[in-house]
């Protein structure tokens, strides 16, 4: 592994849509400099204006030839653009030695560049933001407990879920707000699902198909899988010799939204990409968030451990926020735990190569004190 590349205190924070929140605050507190590229230098300056952080950013025009004119060896480069951009970035950053950081999932763009990256001593941070991002520090804190409550080497089996959403504080009709672009929430449908249901591989093409009712604190909600949750079996740790009967990571929603939403699903399965483009446009019109409405987000992961010879373990994290008049509560579970991400980059503290939120149960449980500090709340239950 070559020597880290020290960082400059220098940040650039790529694009500020609905989920840059007061992580980005943070970071103006915390950096030496921070630099706020948007789509023009005036709606930079107008997004710091409504943070509050005029003065304490410098407002810049994006375009990927402006940031690697201004790039230094060491700069951290905060990318809160659609993961398809992030390849593009990474690659510059590799080129100018500045190290990368996101709150998405990696692509295999991205992979296919993280050993340039590890090679010149560079930190790739991602899934680092809300899900994916809390949900692996919960996932890997209770697998951490129950490890030591069971003991890796005893046979015993699990059940692990992890249901993650961003819902309207007040439910409505469509028992849905839109919290990232439509177009992206509708693509996400139009992806197949692999989990583990009652011991069984199990792949859907329509992940609405798969939806079930959710009881969390008494409430009921609805939830589906999301994406391939298979790999994150080894990510977040979990013995050998436990068998898992249930390990799935989904998305949730309020109770009702399968209904409300039968019109969009029958367009799902028959509309093309353009149908759907048009689609997600009709939404956005149709159902627009404006500054009165108030955003929630919960997110949900629970771990059930039976031994073979019967004893039992489990455990449960739950976030559950409303967004206030200074940010939506999807906002500050994206941007805090990022902001602290780079707080980390900044000060040395993750290795070069890739690295997605924090990968061990020490690591993870400092995030999680960290959050708690940064105002984000939560709570931790345990059965044994």
């Amino acid at each position: 592994m070559s020597d880290l590349v020290p960082a400059s205190g220098t940040v650039h924070w790529i694009g500020a849509g609905l989920s840059t929140g007061s992580g980005l605050a943070r970071l103006c507190e915390t950096a030496d400099r921070v630099l706020l590229w948007h789509r023009t230098e005036e709606r930079a300056e107008q997004a710091l204006e409504e943070r509050g952080l005029a003065g304490h950013a410098v407002p810049s025009a994006y375009s990927l030839d402006a940031l690697t004119a201004e790039l230094a060896p060491g700069d951290v480069v905060v990318s809160m653009l659609p993961a398809p951009e992030h390849a593009g970035i990474l690659a510059v950053c590799v080129a100018r030695k500045a190290h990368f950081a996101c709150s998405s999932y990696v692509s295999d763009a991205v992979l296919e560049r993280v050993p340039a990256a590890e090679k010149a001593g560079l930190v790739v941070l991602t899934e680092a933001g809300l899900d994916p991002g809390i949900d692996h520090l919960f996932a890997h804190a209770l697998v951490a407990r129950a490890r030591e409550a069971i003991g890796e080497t005893t046979a015993a089996s699990y059940r692990l879920t992890s249901y993650c959403g961003g819902v309207p504080a007040e439910p409505n009709d469509f028992r849905y707000r839109f919290s990232w672009a439509p177009a992206g929430v509708l693509n996400a449908l139009r992806s197949p699902a692999r989990y583990i249901d009652e011991g069984a591989e199990t792949t859907v093409d329509r992940p609405w198909e798969a939806t079930r009712r959710h009881v969390v604190e008494g409430e009921a909600f609805e939830v589906y899988p999301n994406r391939d949750s298979l790999p994150f079996v080894a990510q977040y740790g979990l013995p050998a010799a436990w068998k898992p009967r249930t390990f799935v990571r989904g998305t949730l929603r309020l109770d009702g939204w399968l209904r409300a939403w039968d019109g969009v699903f029958e367009e799902l399965k028959t509309g093309d990409d353009a149908r759907i483009a048009a689609l997600a446009r009709e939404l956005a019109d149709t159902y627009p968030t404006t500054d009165a409405d108030r955003d929630r987000v919960v997110l949900a992961v629970s771990l059930e451990v039976r031994g073979a010879t019967g004893q039992t373990w489990a455990g449960s994290y739950l976030l559950d926020l409303v967004g206030d008049e200074e940010e939506s509560a999807m906002a500050r579970c994206v941007s805090r735990p990022l902001a602290i991400g780079v707080g980390h980059v900044l000060d040395g503290e993750l290795p070069p190569g890739l690295n997605r939120a924090a990968e061990t149960a020490d690591r993870s449980q400092q995030w999680l004190r960290e959050l708690a500090r940064e105002g984000v709340d939560f709570t931790l239950r345990v059965d044994s």
